[in-house]
């Protein structure tokens, strides 16, 4: 558990549906998304990855910027990447973890992507071997579908 620290802006835009939730009193203006409709979106971006998570619920504060996650997951993997589908939005700059696991692990190190990195630069920081970028890449899936679709300010898991 803890706060996670992310760049703000510059993540992927959320376009997975958000989840179905009773319609608001009085109607927002669509330039800009309330808090419950980004939170509800980061819901659905979480379940459309299929990451498997119990009892999960999501709140998003608009003023800090905070996503707030809480649930019960079964390994520590799936919790690191739970926190990095939803910090690695464009809305979110933190990411308040208050998911527990039901066996845990050791964490895996966060490594935060600059210009000109590559999957296999990263293996080589790490490892040693360019070659293992793999390894970093079936760390980061689903949220990855290629090696190749890294951008300057995401979060990344390095596992050990």
């Amino acid at each position: 558990m803890g706060l996670f620290d992310f760049v703000k802006g510059i993540g992927k835009k959320n376009t997975a549906p958000a989840e179905p939730q009773p319609a608001p009193a009085t109607p927002t203006t669509p330039a800009e998304p309330s808090a419950q409709e980004i939170a509800n979106k980061l819901l659905g971006h979480i379940k459309a990855l299929g990451l498997p998570v119990k009892g999960l619920s999501v709140s998003y504060n608009g003023n800090s910027d905070l996503a707030t996650i809480k649930g019960q997951v079964q390994s520590q993997a799936d919790r690191e990447k739970i926190i990095l589908a939803v910090g690695n939005v464009d809305h979110v700059a933190k990411v308040d973890d208050q998911m527990t696991v039901a066996t845990p692990e050791p964490a895996s190190k966060f490594y935060t992507v600059k210009s000109g990195d590559t999957l296999s630069k990263i293996s080589k920081e790490y490892y040693g071997d360019a070659n293992q970028y793999n390894k970093i890449f079936e760390a980061n899936r689903p949220l990855l579908k290629d090696a190749d679709d890294i951008f300057p300010g995401q979060v990344l898991r390095i596992p050990t």
